[in-house]
């Protein structure tokens, strides 16, 4: 089976890439948007340009049974964009019905479409997880363009009989990871003092070691068509015990000093962070009953061990 992943040099796809290759069943091939200096072993290197509503996926496509959809446009920092949710509709939208039209013409079977939690919203009420059915509640430019690209992917479903499988993960850390993640492991390993020491929400995380085993249960499980499934590490954490917990993968301790949470919102506002205050301070939790109860799926990682893999990793860098 003939598997095109998009966005082959990327933080999900590549990890994902890696997971697959061992698989003697499968052939990959993984599409990138720039030319890249390295690529793995046994993945076959497609050079698809800018995902966009005029590019042209036919060669990536030819023989392809089943594509995974990990390419897109997040989270931009210093976003100077006149209209960010144009500029998110663009590629996450247009570009995303480009690739999955010419993937169902082209007799792909199956497109599994990497989506986002913000889908479903920013934040949860005590006791009440997001779960698959909730109604989409995106709050931002980002979780809004990814809703529509669900909406339109599920109407190319049901026109072309394409089967669609959709994938919302929480905040994803591992090897490789970036932005916040990657800045709180560079304040553990600093010893720096950290104001989080009373933030006691309820935060759902996902190992990349689980979302990529999710993935590749979803190429072929006959129970994933046509559905949308949440993915977690199913062992919701506080800020304060994430920081702890990251600390000891990391072989350090955590400083953290208790400001009430109503004081540092208010300072995080001050200094237009308030976006980084409510991931910090809100709470977001999911309940993955149905991807364990459909899929017979189960993260194969605790939290802690992806936490140490991650920390691994975080020693070795050379940067």
């Amino acid at each position: 089976m003939l598997v095109l992943v998009t966005g082959a040099n990327g933080f999900v796809g590549k990890a994902l890439l890696a997971r697959c290759i061992a698989d003697p069943s499968l052939r990959l091939r993984g599409s990138t948007r720039a030319p890249v200096s390295e690529i793995l072993a046994g993945v076959e290197p497609m050079l698809v340009g800018e995902l966009a509503s005029d590019t042209d996926w036919t060669e990536a496509l030819k023989g392809v049974s089943v594509v995974v959809h990990t390419a897109a446009r997040v989270h931009v920092m210093h976003d100077v964009s006149f209209d960010r949710l144009r500029e998110f509709r663009r590629v996450n939208v247009a570009g995303t019905l480009k690739l999955a039209g010419q993937a169902a013409a082209a007799g792909v079977r199956r497109f599994v479409f990497i989506s986002s939690i913000k889908v479903n919203g920013e934040r949860t009420e005590p006791g009440r997880p997001f779960t698959p059915d909730d109604p989409p509640a995106p709050v931002g430019p980002y979780g809004r363009s990814k809703q529509e690209a669900e909406e339109a992917l599920r109407k190319l479903g049901l026109d072309t009989g394409m089967e669609i499988v959709i994938i919302r993960p929480v905040l994803v850390y591992g090897p490789g990871v970036k932005a916040n993640f990657l800045a709180m492991m560079r304040w553990l390993h600093r010893g720096i003092p950290l104001p989080f020491g009373a933030i006691h929400n309820r935060r759902s995380l996902v190992a990349l070691d689980n979302l990529t085993d999710l993935v590749r249960t979803c190429l072929r499980h006959p129970a994933a068509a046509n559905q949308t499934f949440l993915v977690s590490d199913d062992d919701d954490v506080s800020t304060e015990a994430l920081l702890h917990r990251v600390a000891m993968a990391m072989g350090t301790e955590a400083r953290l000093i208790p400001v009430p949470v109503s004081v540092l919102r208010a300072a995080m506002r001050l200094f237009g962070k308030a976006e980084v205050a409510e991931r910090l301070c809100a709470s977001l939790q999911v309940d993955i009953e149905r991807t364990r109860q459909l899929l017979g799926w189960a993260p194969p990682v605790s939290l802690d061990e992806g936490l140490r893999r991650t920390a691994r990793w975080f020693s070795a860098r050379d940067d």
